[in-house]
């Protein structure tokens, strides 16, 4: 299941990389029977949620005792991730696109929404401890004010897909819906925001699902791509002197008569 693909996207500061690609603005009606549609994911989702559940607590003593995720357990890992990446993205986490999801664990790079992780070689013993609980608890408070504590106290690792959402999200994607339904536009910015708040809760899940060591960044990172790497550091005044004195001076060189 070791996945190679890559996304044309810029470098990002994190090891997670989730994408989500508005395109053509999904269909005015069929929002409403996705709940019908998707029940096919949702069943498969259940069984491999909790084949992820047994995978991670096998990772756990793994993570503890060798410092190691054993590489075919990750890479089942993020896949029931992407998986379940995508079937939010069309259905109730996003609305972002009428395209059914496929049935795969691996990425499907031509389809709308698509998630990568890198795999760590090596990761804490001791954070293996705490950081599924303890050190994640501001991240559980943020999520729970911009989601709604019941939403995310159900979703905060993505492991639960029905549109029961209570909350900021909830309430945007239903004004989405009748946005839909009524104009055939997804509303401007809305999107954005959303996949900001999707990404913030993946980075969580990553993280707390002892998939990486990267603690997830204070940041709502919106838009349907992962924000490039921070420019390079401006350049003081030293080195605008040392370029200045490095360029070949202008003019006759020396020991050169000119004649008018």
């Amino acid at each position: 299941m070791t996945d190679t693909a890559h996304f044309d996207n810029p470098p990002t500061t994190h090891p997670l990389v989730v994408r989500g690609d508005l395109g053509t603005p999904p269909g005015r009606w069929l929002w409403l029977v996705k709940w019908v549609l998707a029940i096919p994911h949702y069943i498969v989702l259940f069984f491999l949620w909790i084949a992820f559940l047994v995978v991670t607590v096998i990772a756990f003593f793994a993570i503890l005792f060798t410092g190691r995720y054993p590489r075919s357990l990750f890479d089942f890992a993020v896949g029931v991730l992407r998986w379940n990446w995508r079937v939010s993205f069309y259905s109730y986490g996003v609305l972002g696109t009428d395209r059914y999801p496929p049935f795969t664990l691996g990425d499907v790079p031509d389809y709308p929404a698509g998630l990568q992780l890198s795999y760590p070689e090596t990761l804490s013993r001791g954070l293996v401890l705490v950081k599924w609980w303890l050190l994640a608890i501001p991240h559980y408070l943020v999520l729970a004010a911009f989601s709604g504590g019941a939403y995310f106290a159900v979703r905060s690792t993505q492991y639960d897909d029905r549109p029961d959402a209570i909350g900021v999200i909830g309430a945007l994607l239903l004004i989405v819906g009748f946005g839909l339904l009524f104009t055939g536009r997804y509303l401007p910015g809305v999107f954005d925001f959303v996949m900001g708040i999707q990404r913030w809760v993946l980075r969580v899940g990553c993280y707390t699902a002892l998939l990486t060591d990267v603690y997830p960044p204070f940041r709502l990172d919106q838009g349907g791509s992962e924000p490039s790497t921070p420019p390079p550091a401006p350049r003081g005044p030293d080195f605008v002197a040392a370029s200045q004195e490095a360029q070949p001076a202008t003019g006759p060189e020396p020991g050169r008569e000119t004649f008018g």
